[in-house]
């Protein structure tokens, strides 16, 4: 376990601003999933991405965050999360017909881009777009804060980590895994990541990994990954505050709370870069090696694509849940990091 200087604590939280699970989170997610793609999806990502590099996808892992902090792509950002209806820690459950509004939420939108990813009709650049976006929210969606609705995924509850005053959700994505791994760099993710494959490939996930994938299916999009938000939206309930929010709230989380977290942060990156990778390979095999078999005929210029099915519009306009409210406060902001202040 790596701790983080004071100086450089505070420095790794403002850099990182308001990123789920931060850029580390989200490319250690990207590195577990180019371990595990297939050669021929990993190619295809590669001219899509325009990008030959071992990061190809880690390099990308967040731009969705730095995407929805733009005027242009502002509309993006109820997509990031999806708001469970429910009580912790008495009641964690995720429906998603309940809880996914008008505007979208992480599942539809992993939906609208599994589909547009697998289209022949997109350009390359909207087939870009697609992966940047299903690398991103495929990662959100592990992370239990972003399937929760209480105190907008936590952001409404203030703590104390590591002699810091800052919210429960940055914390989740932030700080701890900065405390674990000290450093935000591709670099400090690939390292995480190698850990995480090791564990995975011959280690404590290694029995489990199987599981993961199972019953994953890119043609029932919705069930799929409304499974993965069901299970991470459980660990809210066991893991993140299994007293309720006000036990968190009477001391610092470190290390007591860090040391009995971590290791769910952990399973959540990896499980998030398994799935990642064979999402990636079922979108390359069932649509776009079809799309590409040796002899087809190019039938000339594609058509015009689709608009994505989310209105790209003010939000404002449209009834929101009280979750989305807040966050509309906040700039659109999923989560808060910045300004945290030192507990004397």
């Amino acid at each position: 376990m790596v701790s983080l200087s004071k100086v450089a604590f505070v420095t790794f939280g403002v850099f990182q601003g308001a990123n789920a699970w931060g850029v580390l989170g989200h490319a250690t997610v990207a590195y577990v999933a180019q371990h595990y793609i297939s050669p021929e999806a990993a190619s295809w990502a590669k001219q899509v991405l325009n990008d030959t590099s071992d990061s190809y996808l880690a390099s990308i892992a967040s731009w969705a965050d730095n995407y929805r902090l733009t005027a242009a792509g502002k509309w993006s950002a109820p997509l990031h999360y999806i708001d469970a209806m429910d009580d912790p820690p008495t009641s964690c459950n995720l429906d998603y017909e309940r809880d996914c509004p008008e505007e979208g939420c992480s599942i539809s939108a992993i939906a609208n881009y599994t589909l547009r990813a697998g289209n022949s009709q997109l350009s390359t650049a909207q087939t870009a777009e697609a992966l940047k976006f299903l690398v991103h929210f495929i990662g959100d969606l592990a992370q239990p804060l972003h399937d929760e609705n209480y105190e907008v995924g936590g952001n409404g509850i203030a703590v104390t980590f590591n002699n810091y005053s800052d919210n429960l959700h940055s914390d989740w994505d932030t700080y701890m895994p900065a405390m674990l791994v000290g450093g935000s760099s591709l670099a400090d993710a690939k390292g995480w990541a190698g850990s995480l494959v090791d564990e995975i490939s011959s280690g404590a996930y290694k029995k489990q990994a199987k599981k993961w994938t199972k019953g994953d299916d890119i043609s029932n999009t919705i069930k799929t990954a409304s499974r993965w938000a069901s299970e991470a939206n459980a660990l809210v309930c066991t893991v993140v505050m299994p007293d309720g929010a006000a036990a968190l709230q009477t001391g610092d989380l470190y290390p007591g709370y860090y040391n009995s977290a971590i290791g769910t942060i952990e399973l959540q990156i990896a499980r998030a870069g398994y799935r990642l990778a064979n999402w990636l390979d079922q979108i390359y095999k069932k649509k776009v090696a079809k799309q590409h078999k040796p002899g087809k005929s190019d039938k000339g210029p594609r058509d015009a694509a689709p608009e994505p099915e989310f209105v790209r519009g003010s939000l404002e306009s449209r009834q929101l849940s009280r979750a989305n409210l807040v966050r509309a406060a906040m700039g659109g902001s999923c989560c808060k990091s910045e300004g945290r202040e030192h507990s004397h």
